[in-house]
C-alpha cells in the first residue's frame, strides 16, 4: 500500500537528486534535498485539506490528480510560475524571463522579490477565504469549541466572510501604502497593485469554489434521486444519465484543488529564494516536495485518516488561516519560512493529538457501556 501510493514520489526523488548531482555536483544535491523538505513541511496542511476534497472524488479523478495535477503543480507552479511573475512584473517576454533566470540569477531573484506583495495579497486572500468559510460554518464536530461555537453562530450572517476578508485586504493595502510613503514613497504605487491582486484572489476563490460547490450539490442531489429510484431502475433496466454531471462536479473540484495548491505553493516558491536563486534547482527541489504532498493526500484518503482523526481537518484549516495572515503580513514585513512551516506543523500536530485523545475517550466510554450491559444481562439471568 505504501509503495503503491508513494512509488512515483520515490522515483521522482531518485531522478531529481541524480539530475541535481549531474547539474551542479553534491552542493546542488544538498540544496535540492533541503528544498524538498522545505516544501513538504510548508505544505503538509495542504495535503490534509486536499484529502478532505479528494475523498469525494472517484478513483479516476484521484489518478488525474496524481498525473495531470502533478504536471500542473510541478511544472506550472514550481517552474513556470516564477518565470511568469518576472515576465508580467518586469514587462518582459517569457523567453527573456527564462534567459534572465538562467543567466542573471541575482536580477531574476530581485524581480521576483519585487513582485512578492502582489503574490502575497492574491494567495493570502484566497487562503483567508478558505479559513473564514470553514470557521463560520455550523458543524457537528467542533475542535476548539470556545472559538468555533460563537463563530458558527456569527456565520449565519450573509456574506460575513467576504466582508471580513475585504476589510483585512483594505487594512493591509493602506498600511503598506502608509509605510511606503514614510520611507520615501518608492512603493506607494504598489499599494494599488496589492489591492487589485487581493481582490483577484477573492474573486478566484468565489468563482472556482462556487462552481465546485454548485456541481457538488447537484451531484449529491442526483445520487440521492438515483438511490430512491434504484428499484425502478433495476426493474426497467434503464441507466440514469449521471456521468456528465459527475464529470462536471469532479472537474470543478479538481480545478478548485489546483487553485488551492497554487495558493499554498506561493510561500514555498518565495521561501525557496532564501536558499537558492537557481531556477533549475528550485524546480527540482520543490517538484520533489510537491510529489510527496500529492502522494500523502491520496494516502490520507485511502487510509481513511480524516475519518479516524476527526480534528485533523480543523487543524489544517487553522494552519491555512495562519498562513493567510503570514502572507498578508509579509507584504510589508519579512517572516522567516521556518516560522511559517512550524506554525502549520504545530497546529496539525495539536489537532492530531486531540483526535487521539478523543478516540481514546470514546473507546473507554464504549468499554464501560459494554461492561454495564453485560452486568445488567447477568443480573437478569
Amino acid at each position: 500500500m505504501l509503495l503503491k501510493t508513494f512509488g512515483w514520489s520515490f522515483a521522482v526523488t531518485a531522478l531529481g537528486l541524480v539530475a541535481a548531482v549531474i547539474y551542479g555536483g553534491w552542493t546542488a544535491f544538498g540544496i535540492v534535498a533541503i528544498l524538498s523538505i522545505l516544501e513538504i513541511s510548508l505544505s503538509f496542511d495542504n495535503a490534509v485539506v486536499n484529502a478532505g476534497i479528494l475523498k469525494k472524488m472517484s478513483a479516476f479523478w484521484q489518478k488525474i490528480f496524481l498525473t495531470v495535477g502533478v504536471l500542473i503543480a510541478v511544472f506550472g507552479m514550481r517552474l513556470v510560475f516564477p518565470v511568469v511573475i518576472v515576465a508580467v512584473t518586469a514587462k518582459k517576454s517569457p523567453i527573456e524571463a527564462v534567459n534572465l533566470a538562467l543567466t542573471d540569477k541575482d536580477q531574476y531573484q530581485q524581480l521576483v522579490t519585487d513582485a512578492h506583495p502582489a503574490i502575497a495579497a492574491f494567495g493570502g486572500m484566497f487562503l483567508l477565504m478558505i479559513f473564514l468559510d470553514f470557521i463560520f460554518e455550523e458543524r457537528d464536530i467542533q475542535w476548539l469549541r470556545w472559538i468555533e461555537r460563537p463563530l458558527a453562530k456569527l456565520g449565519k450572517v450573509d456574506m460575513l466572510s467576504v466582508c471580513i476578508a475585504l476589510v483585512v485586504l483594505l487594512v493591509s493595502s493602506m498600511t503598506f501604502a502608509v509605510h511606503a510613503h514614510q520611507h520615501g514613497g518608492a512603493h506607494v504605487d504598489k499599494a494599488q497593485t496589492v489591492l487589485i491582486s487581493g481582490i483577484a484572489g477573492l474573486i478566484t476563490y468565489m468563482v472556482v469554489g462556487g462552481l465546485s460547490g454548485y456541481f457538488e450539490d447537484k451531484l449529491e442531489e442526483e445520487e440521492e434521486r438515483e438511490h430512491e429510484e434504484e428499484e425502478e431502475a433495476a426493474r426497467t433496466g434503464k441507466k440514469k444519465p449521471a456521468v456528465v454531471l459527475a464529470g462536471q462536479a469532479a472537474f470543478f473540484m479538481f480545478l478548485y484543488l489546483e487553485v488551492l495548491d497554487a495558493s499554498f505553493s506561493f510561500d514555498g516558491v518565495i521561501g525557496a529564494f532564501a536558499i537558492t536563486n537557481d531556477i533549475v534547482l528550485m524546480a527540482l527541489g520543490l517538484g520533489i516536495g510537491a510529489m510527496y504532498v500529492r502522494s500523502l493526500t491520496v494516502y490520507l484518503v485511502r487510509q481513511g485518516t480524516l475519518d479516524d482523526y476527526v480534528y485533523l481537518e480543523h487543524g489544517a484549516h487553522y494552519a491555512i488561516g495562519a498562513l493567510a495572515v503570514i502572507l498578508l503580513v509579509t507584504i510589508q514585513y519579512e517572516i522567516h519560512e521556518v516560522i511559517t512551516g512550524l506554525v502549520g506543523v504545530i497546529l496539525i500536530a495539536w489537532s492530531f493529538w486531540s483526535s487521539v485523545r478523543r478516540n481514546k475517550a470514546l473507546a473507554e466510554a464504549e468499554g464501560k457501556a459494554t461492561a454495564s450491559d453485560k452486568t445488567e444481562v447477568s443480573s437478569g439471568v
